[in-house]
Order: structure tokens, then sequence, then C-alpha cells
């Protein structure tokens, strides 16, 4: 099992600790109709493939920031402003303010689970 979660949410490190896995570990465990009911009422809808890459990048950034607007920006080489402005575009599309830690949790979690249905798709076929 560990492996497998290990591909999904670790995919781009070579060497992978179980303990590493935290979340991912409960995602892998969960049925594929409660994850896709789960995407539809966050998302109102949309799927992770309505957003642009450099919404996902900035994102994701931001995460890795700890939900720091100028340390992201700093990292990103953009305004801060800029980095507002796209939060805020995310935030109406999504009705979820990342810089609010619990919305930043949910959206993180919409992501770890839209990964993990697209590796279960790719693996049934």
């Amino acid at each position: 099992m560990a492996l497998e979660v290990g591909k999904i949410f670790e995919s781009d490190k070579n060497i992978i600790n179980y303990e590493w896995l935290g979340i991912g570990r409960l995602i892998y465990q969960l049925p594929l109709p409660l994850c896709r009911m789960f995407i539809k009422e966050v998302l109102h809808g949309l799927t992770i493939d309505d957003f642009d890459d450099e919404t996902l990048a900035t994102v994701n950034k931001f995460f890795e920031n700890n939900l720091n607007v100028s340390e992201t920006s700093r990292q990103l080489y953009i305004h801060r402003n800029t980095l507002v402005y796209r939060l805020d575009k995310l935030q109406k599309m999504t009705g979820l303010d990342l810089r609010n830690f619990d919305d930043a949790i949910i959206f993180k979690i919409t992501l770890m689970v839209s990964r993990y249905m697209i590796y279960m798709d790719k693996m049934s076929y």
C-alpha cells in the first residue's frame, strides 16, 4: 500500500518514507464515488482540469510557503498584488479563500483527491 500511495502523492521523490505519506494514506482508502462527490461539492461542478497550469502552480507554491503571500510572490518572481489577484480569481471560482487556513486545507485535500482519482482512472485501463 505504501508504495502505491507514494506513487500517487510523492511521485517526484525517489525514496518514500511511509510516515511522510500522511493524509495520502487516508485518501487512498476512499471509494471513488465518494471522491467524485467531494470534488463536485467543493468545486461546484468544476474539475481540477478547469484550472490553468499557472493557477495550480501558484497554489502549490503558496502551500509550500505555508500560505505566506510575501514569500510566495518573491519565489514566483511576481508582484504581491499579482498573487493576491490570482488567489481572488480562484476564490471567485470556488468560493474558497486560500488565505484562510480552513479553506486552504479543503482545497489541498481537493487537489490530493483529484490526483488520486486520476491515478485510479489510469490504473483501470
